[in-house]
């Protein structure tokens, strides 16, 4: 599994875990809800690239943008965003793309990085499944796909291809179908893939495989 820094402070912490337990890795960077709230200096990309040379850490992120928690910074968000996103493609690294209420915007900042390695991270924006496909991204897909009313994702998870996805929780947030309103954990990630399968026509095992296999080669373990 991957853990999520989202400040100096957390992916530090995530480096941390990473060294202690064997099966997992980090990925460092600076959330746009943190940058947006004055926590983005220029100067943290040396931190970030510092982070990134441990042999546990697998991605740059998450980066992106968020409106529905901050409008108030427009600048830092987009600053913050395209610095990881250039410090992702000179290390070679993926970055993981956290995007609400912001797609439009967070597709024009990925257009101009031109980057092919990307993870679309808690998969939201059906409306670029075409585009994002096309790029070579790859779709991780989180509980709100449980969601009975959540339509659009719902269509979406059936034409991706099973070497373009993968399952994640969004621990501690957006527990799955029927743990829905509890704190997530890593654990119920088997819930959202039984959907995704179910969904897909797929059976649970070979999507478990296929979607291990997908986190393996993004993620490089």
């Amino acid at each position: 599994m991957v853990t999520i820094g989202c400040g100096r402070d957390q992916s530090e912490q995530a480096v941390a875990l990473a060294e202690q337990y064997p099966q997992v890795y980090a990925a460092v960077g600076v959330h746009p809800v943190d940058a947006g709230r004055g926590g983005w200096r220029d100067s943290d990309v040396e931190w970030i690239r510092h982070l990134a040379q441990h042999e546990k850490v697998v991605a740059i992120g998450e980066a992106g943008l968020d409106y529905f928690h901050d409008r108030e910074t427009p600048d830092d968000q987009p600053r913050a965003f395209r610095a990881q996103g250039e410090l992702a493609a000179e290390l070679g690294l993926p970055l993981v793309i956290h995007t609400r209420d912001a797609a439009d915007d967070t597709m024009v900042i990925l257009r101009d990085l031109g980057l092919e390695n990307v993870v679309l991270h808690c998969f939201s924006i059906p409306q670029y499944l075409d585009e994002a496909l096309e790029r070579g991204w790859v779709l991780s897909i989180a509980g709100p796909v449980t969601f009975p009313k959540n339509t659009e994702l719902r269509e979406a998870v059936t034409r991706i291809p099973a070497d373009r996805l993968m399952v994640e929780t969004d621990a501690p947030y957006l527990a799955p179908v029927p743990m829905r309103g509890k704190r997530n954990q890593p654990a119920f990630v088997a819930h959202t893939l039984e959907c995704i399968a179910g969904l897909r026509g797929d059976d649970v095992a070979d999507l478990d495989r296929a979607t291990t296999a997908t986190a393996a080669r993004v993620f490089g373990w």
